[in-house]
């Protein structure tokens, strides 16, 4: 056949394009595919499947009552056993979920207890769950996976009108509005600030230029500015990277050195220095009816705080990192030491055949024209910030995160404006620093909503049910690690492992640990809580598609995968260790 015919020619043309076209379609049709499935899987559940309902009671010391005339006789609760298999034959469900209560003990006297009534789907219970975390390995896109989540959710809830029934219930919530305020108007509203300035720049090439004499004292800056942003996450990484790599490169540090130090000092450093938006976010995923410690948003924020020494795997982690700045890293593996000897001995600072990442900043955080950021514009907000979180802790018992933030953003803003700032450069600032937190907000704001959803259905009530006898309590930690380690490294999000895990784990550790006759329910159920925040943590930080992996591997000027590679073996080794130090404990002190 001639080439060169015309006809010919169109026809190849109409094939090549045709099968151009074929890869987007079928993806197309595969997703809608996948979507009609899960949305009928979870409607056909809703409609056809009774739930079981199931009834705790938890005694409660009468100097808690604060209300006496709300309680009621124990036959009149409305969720005694005849109530409740009333409610299974007849589909319907009790008018109040949690009743306070009264009886007669063996000795006649008065006892007060709180009785709950929760239900749960059976094994369709996780559904929901299975469905977000399903979703972020196939689409890799959180934001589709939890939305997924949470309408399967309500589908087997009989919730049809999903705005209506689901989303403004839950973002009408207190704890809700207390996130979006934190997270998105008054820290989003702070590092635009920082980022119009110029400030926190300043700042890390300030002490760069101070203290950096060599490859040790240049990785000790990384180190040491990793830990001062504890806010974790993008502004960590993008600060430390930016500013140090061309310091750190003069003094032939690898760029495999610096990104896992950027990476490994980002979260790992936001678990132990707290004081950011982390616990309102996780405090609101942790409620499990029955346990004191537990009951309101107060006891959540202390158990948080009070379980922080526990984090051993962000303990090791940062550790590991400071040992990596003074060359006495125990364990690194051959892949980073070779890194190493090859930048210091030929100044290499990349492999030979890697592709480097760059890092361009955006438009809208480059500083205003016209002024001259002074290291002291951001030393000032930190240190305040930091002073009232730290010190209402150590005052009151629980930190003032929203006043922090809010002093720290009063007093930036007036520094700006004092030295020469307009009010537009300034309201700009605080514009695109809120711009670029919304994505991430509606990310929190539908993680929150699909935790409420799994609570609801009962995922962790089934859990329970099915686990709480079987699994050997020495074991459930690491099992909760390795689950979230699993789930966060497959969907490359720490937030969103939050939202799926913690619903289901917290009922079954305090189950698990009630069952099984622990001595010290409330430390087990903390190590629990640890090992699922430094899982989510770690899956996170070794994530090939996760932000903050990619983007310290963009600032520091690495490889992608040389800096994934090369991270994995001491994150690896911190891990067992925290694995270890939980079995240890858990053993020896529960």
């Amino acid at each position: 056949m001639n080439s060169s015919d015309p006809n010919n020619t169109e026809l190849d043309d109409v094939v090549v394009d045709t099968s151009g076209a074929l890869t987007p379609v079928r993806n197309r049709i595969a997703f809608f595919s996948l979507l009609g499935v899960i949305l009928a899987i979870s409607a056909l559940v809703g409609l056809f499947v009774t739930p079981t309902w199931v009834v705790k009671q938890f005694r409660v010391d009468s100097s808690t009552v604060e209300e006496p005339e709300k309680v009621v006789a124990a036959d009149q609760s409305g969720l005694t056993p005849a109530d409740i298999e009333n409610y299974q034959k007849d589909g319907t469900e009790p008018k109040e979920l949690k009743v306070l209560v009264r009886e007669k003990d063996a000795e006649g006297e008065t006892i007060f207890a709180q009785v709950t009534a929760s239900k749960h789907y059976g094994l369709w219970s996780l559904f929901p769950a299975l469905v977000a975390i399903a979703s972020c390995w196939v689409f890799r896109e959180p934001l589709t996976a939890l939305l997924l989540g949470t309408i399967s959710g309500a589908l087997i809830l009989q919730k049809y009108n999903f705005t209506q029934e689901v989303l403004l219930p839950s973002l009408a919530s207190v704890k809700a509005a207390t996130i979006l305020i934190l997270y998105l108007w008054l820290l989003g509203s702070l590092l635009g600030i920082w980022a119009r300035t110029g400030t926190a720049q300043a700042f890390a090439e300030w002490t760069t230029k101070h203290f950096v004499r060599g490859p040790r004292s240049a990785k000790l800056v990384a180190w040491l500015l990793g830990v001062l942003f504890f806010q974790g996450g993008t502004i960590s990484t993008v600060l430390v990277g930016t500013a140090v790599r061309p310091i750190s490169d003069q003094e032939r540090v690898s760029h495999e050195e610096l990104s896992y130090i950027v990476d490994s000092t980002a979260s790992p450093i936001a678990v132990l220095i707290a004081f950011n938006a982390w616990p309102t976010y996780i405090q609101s995923l942790i409620y499990v009816p029955g346990i004191a410690y537990l009951a309101t948003e107060d006891d959540r924020l202390s158990f948080f705080f009070s379980s922080l020494p526990l984090s051993f795997y962000a303990i090791f982690a940062v550790l590991s990192t400071f040992l990596l700045s003074l060359d006495m890293a125990p364990l690194l593996g051959k892949r980073f030491r070779t890194a190493i000897e090859r930048a210091r001995t030929t100044g290499k600072l990349d492999r030979p055949g890697s592709e480097p990442l760059a890092f361009v900043e955006p438009a809208s955080q480059k500083v205003a024209v016209h002024y001259k950021p002074h290291a002291f514009d951001f030393i000032v907000p930190l240190l305040l910030l930091t002073g009232i979180a730290v010190g209402s802790y150590y005052l009151y018992g629980k930190p003032q995160v929203e006043l922090a933030f809010s002093s720290a953003l009063l007093v930036a803003g007036s520094i700006a404006m004092i030295r020469g700032m307009s009010l537009q450069d300034l309201m700009a600032g605080v514009g695109s620093g809120m711009q670029s937190v919304v994505f991430a907000s509606v990310i929190l704001m539908l993680a929150v909503t699909l935790g409420g959803m799994t609570q609801a259905i009962g995922g962790g009530t089934y859990l329970v049910e099915q686990l709480g006898n079987s699994i050997p309590y020495w074991a459930l930690p690491t099992i909760l690690f390795l689950l979230a380690i699993i789930i966060s490294f497959s969907t490359g999000t720490s937030f969103g492992t939050f939202a799926v895990t913690f619903p289901l784990a917290m009922p079954l550790a305090a189950s698990v640990a009630g069952m099984q006759g622990l001595d010290n329910e409330s430390l087990y159920v903390a190590i629990c809580f640890a090992c699922v925040l430094n899982g989510s943590v770690f899956g996170d930080q070794c994530s090939p598609i996760s932000d903050t992996t990619v983007l310290s591997a963009m600032t520091s000027g690495a490889d992608l995968m040389d800096h994934v590679l090369t991270q994995i073996v001491p994150a690896s080794f911190a891990a067992l260790l925290a694995v270890v130090g939980w079995t240890a404990m858990t053993l020896f002190f529960c």
